[in-house]
């Protein structure tokens, strides 16, 4: 333990109540002996930026909760790799720097719900790239992260649709080999349609 503390710049009575508040998991133990990792030192460096970046203690435990009964990536990607986004490692700093101040554990439960976020060890994956910089240009402009992942949420549904209106398409009309090949050709449909709608719902609404 006091190693563990010198590591990470902290005294051995604050580690004691980080510990106690569950902030960090407890050490291997051998008889006696308490053997701290790695493990443990990226989580007290993980909460000494968040707390630099406003955090309280009793929030971070909520995140840290939060996370340990999420989704893990191994569950996320059960069914294979995305096969044209490209999934994203985050920090919880560098996650928290992208939504400043909307890093709540309501927020992080919903995303991680919604399979944008997954854990794997001491770090976050986004599912997207894309996804992830829309949503932080989205918070960046003002937007609540909490109804952007409300919108997510309801845009999922309507894409579950679309996807499953064109795969029975493809499937009835096209041989099994060519539609991967002809997938882009239903997504150009859905992204001219989404275009064109969004152009009569900005003419004609005030």
């Amino acid at each position: 333990m006091e190693e563990l503390a010198e590591a990470a710049g902290i005294t051995v009575r604050t580690l004691r109540f980080y510990r106690e508040r569950g902030l960090i998991p407890p050490p291997r133990r051998e008889g006696r002996i308490a053997w701290y990792d790695d493990h443990h030192l990226a989580r007290l460096r993980t909460i000494a930026a968040l707390l630099e970046r406003g955090h309280t203690l009793s929030g971070i435990a909520d995140l840290a909760a939060a996370f340990e009964s999420g989704r893990d990536v191994g569950e996320v990607l059960g069914l294979g790799e995305p096969t044209e986004e490209t999934p994203v490692r985050l920090t919880p700093e560098e996650l928290a720097d992208h939504f400043e101040g909307e890093v709540t554990p309501e927020n992080l439960a919903a995303a991680l719900d919604l399979g944008y976020l997954a854990t794997d060890g001491e770090e976050i994956v986004h599912i997207s790239r894309r996804l992830l910089d829309v949503s932080a240009a989205l918070v960046k402009e003002g937007v609540p992260l909490a109804a952007v992942l409300a919108a997510g949420r309801e845009v999922r549904v309507h894409a579950e649709a679309l996807a499953s209106l064109f795969t029975d398409l493809l499937r009835t009309h096209a041989a099994d080999d060519d539609i991967e090949r002809l997938r882009p050709l239903a997504k150009s449909v859905v992204d001219a349609e989404l275009s064109m709608a969004l152009d009569r719902r900005l003419r004609h609404e005030p």
